[in-house]
């Protein structure tokens, strides 16, 4: 059965080619400069994207469920491709944001699910194995996407990097669906007949809005996004403008970041298991607490900076583990898909608002740094909320 690890390989590359989303802080300096445009204009396509990444994830399951996982890829990809592509016509910002965030963000959203979904279906015993290898393709893109959109940027223009990228895009993702399937009844005999350990609790969609611990996990994944997403948003400007560092050492650093990004998700998932959702939470919000402090005082050191973006990073792949871990512990297995589809909007709310503020506060103040000051302040929101809603609900009788 060494064929099924083929399954995972392919989403994994599939997952860079939609996490180049997270390099584009090496796309925010050449638009600003070509189309004269606040911070806060350069940041609405990176948010939009997300937003729309985020919100079409409780309706990709239609396809997947539908048309299955080679088919839905493909519908996902065209977008993805035709997105990136068209935005090289772009005649303003205003029109990246509609070409690149809206469409290109509804393409990764259709996309995302398939390549876990078939990962999962494919290793019934390692689920979270299998599913952690395909989403680090998504936190380890940067390290691959960012230098190489920056040569092209310096080589070809910025506008020219769109059609590259899109025609790639397109081109790979979807060949690599092609493969793509779920299993044949029996096709896992070799798995063994061990009986599936069912979930003490299962909590539909209907159950699970009406319960404090979705709105607390919510609250919680909003403002752990929020933190890693603002910060990839604003890495490679705040590294040229406050640290000094070149056009090609901030495309290079966020390259860098990108590694901890994908690793994030394996460690906060350990941890999770380990300590439970609440305490892993609380754990992380301590951490984007120090880092801020960090990046307040002594982000203008290259140390510094590498050190404190590069816990951001991480703990944004981090909240990308705990949230679908602690969905799963609180609301069971059987209704996972729809109830982490709603979820993951919390993904999206925490993109708009990531990036609101850092756009707002340099328009205003004149320096990134000025964001670490809200995301400090949320984090304690964060820990007071974990505090009183993380907690396993009670089964109904």
């Amino acid at each position: 059965m060494l064929k099924r690890w083929l399954y995972v390989v392919l989403g994994l590359i599939i997952n860079i080619c939609l996490g180049t989303v997270y390099s584009w802080s090496v796309f925010k300096k050449p638009l600003e400069d070509l189309f004269t445009c606040s911070a806060t204009q350069s940041g609405m396509p990176y948010m939009i994207f997300l937003a729309a990444f985020a919100f079409s994830m409780p309706f990709a399951g239609f396809f997947l469920e539908k048309l299955g996982p080679r088919l839905t890829v493909i519908i996902g990809g065209v977008f993805v491709g035709f997105g990136w592509a068209v935005s090289s016509w772009a005649g303003s910002i205003g029109v990246i944001t509609l070409t690149y965030g809206l469409i290109a963000g509804i393409g990764v959203g259709i996309t995302y699910g398939a390549p876990l979904a078939v990962a999962t279906k494919w290793f019934p015993k390692k689920k979270g194995l299998a599913v952690g290898l395909t989403l680090v393709g998504f936190g380890l893109s940067p390290f691959i996407t960012a230098p190489l959109a920056r040569h092209l940027i310096a080589t070809n223009g910025v506008m020219s990097t769109f059609l590259t990228l899109g025609i790639a895009f397109f081109v790979i993702i979807v060949i690599l669906s092609l493969p793509l399937r779920f299993p044949r009844e029996g096709e896992l005999a070799i798995e063994g007949s061990s009986k599936k350990k069912e979930s003490e609790i299962e909590i539909g969609p209907a159950q699970m809005l009406k319960k404090k611990q979705f709105y607390g996990l919510w609250i919680c994944y909003v403002i752990g996004t929020l933190a890693g997403l603002t910060v990839i948003g604003i890495t490679s400007p705040f590294g040229v403008e406050v640290v000094g560092l070149t056009a090609a050492g901030g495309a290079v650093a966020a390259s860098i970041f990108g590694i901890f990004n994908g690793v994030g998700r394996p460690i906060f998932g350990a941890l999770t298991d380990k300590l439970g959702p609440r305490k892993a939470a609380i754990l992380s919000f301590i951490i984007i607490i120090a880092a801020s402090i960090l990046v307040l005082i002594l982000g203008d050191v290259p140390g510094m900076f590498y050190l404190s973006f590069a816990i951001f990073w991480m703990l944004l792949g981090g909240w990308l583990a705990i949230a679908p871990a602690a969905t799963s512990a609180y609301f069971g297995l059987k209704h996972y898909s729809k109830n982490y589809g709603f979820m993951f909007t919390a993904y999206g709310v925490g993109a708009i608002i990531g990036m609101l503020i850092s756009g707002k506060l340099k328009d205003a103040l004149g320096s990134y740094t000025y964001t670490f000051y809200p995301v400090m302040g949320l984090a304690v929101i964060g820990i007071i909320v974990a505090i009183f809603t993380l907690k396993k609900p009670k089964i109904e009788s």
